[in-house]
């Protein structure tokens, strides 16, 4: 994204960015920032009991709580850091039209608030899947990476969408349509065994989506390796698929971005 964005005067205003960004997030709250612990355990909470105690799902799942926790902790970072790097150019359309810098920067702040969420989540998390008896484990360490990769892919398609949604508003919202949908097209609520037992080919189809492919593979890092995974599912080499599509996604979303950041002040 070019080293200018690394420059002392865009750090600083990406830091402020930030800041800013996290404290709007919550101004007027009776509770504050607890709702960035409190929002995914409320809809943890509602999916735990219907579809754990209601439905049965997650019965032969080992720390099934823990399990659909750790599902609905990352689809929520994921979809909270598209929604806001989507929409964050044409929100910060004033400050684009005053000043001189980088656009990224302001992709790269709406969608930290959706970061230091989930780094708070993921302590909850840990500690929830102690107090249900997960045993730590040195796979553990491969979460980092695995949010980098989640962080990478939602980047991409926020520098893509957010760039595309300046010229053609319904972009924002066809996108919001999408991700309803795909909730139920990721092994978020259901295990993903649930699919297996019924067609291996279409649980292989599901696990070519990063964001699910990503989800998996925390799943068997932090909480059980009975946990299917797409390179358990597919071998290596179509394990490697979903993280070219995050790359490539990544890819086009900063050259697009660069292509079109040009016009942005007078579009915005």
């Amino acid at each position: 994204m070019g080293k200018s964005l690394f420059g002392k005067k865009n750090r600083v205003l990406l830091a402020e960015l930030i800041k800013t960004d996290f404290k709007l997030r919550y101004q007027g709250s009776v509770l504050g920032y607890l709702w960035a612990v409190i929002k995914p355990l409320l809809m943890f909470a509602i999916l735990y009991v219907v579809f754990a105690k209601v439905l049965r799902f997650g019965d032969e799942i080992p720390h099934y709580p823990v399990y659909l926790l750790v599902g609905t902790v990352l689809w929520n970072f994921f979809n909270e850091c598209a929604q806001q790097g989507i929409h964050s150019i044409e929100q910060r359309g004033d400050l684009i039209r005053k000043l001189s810098f980088p656009k990224y920067i302001v992709v790269v702040s709406a969608t930290s608030t959706a970061v230091i969420n989930v780094l708070i989540n993921i302590c909850v998390v840990i500690v929830f899947a102690l107090l249900n008896g997960v045993v730590p484990s040195l796979s553990w360490l491969l979460v980092l990476p695995l949010l980098v990769e989640l962080y990478l892919l939602a980047l991409g398609i926020s520098l893509l969408l957010g760039a595309m949604n300046i010229k053609f508003r319904d972009v924002g919202s066809i996108w919001e349509v999408l991700m309803q949908a795909m909730f139920y097209a990721v092994p978020i609520i259901y295990p993903l065994s649930m699919v297996m037992n019924t067609s291996i080919l279409a649980a292989k189809i599901i696990m070519l989506n990063p964001v699910a492919q990503i989800i998996q593979d925390v799943r068997w890092s932090l909480i059980t390796h009975e946990a299917a995974t797409e390179w358990a599912l597919s071998g290596l080499a179509w394990g490697l698929v979903s993280i070219f599509i995050v790359i490539v996604v990544f890819i086009l979303g900063v050259l697009y971005f660069r292509k079109k950041s040009k016009y942005f002040a007078e579009e915005v």
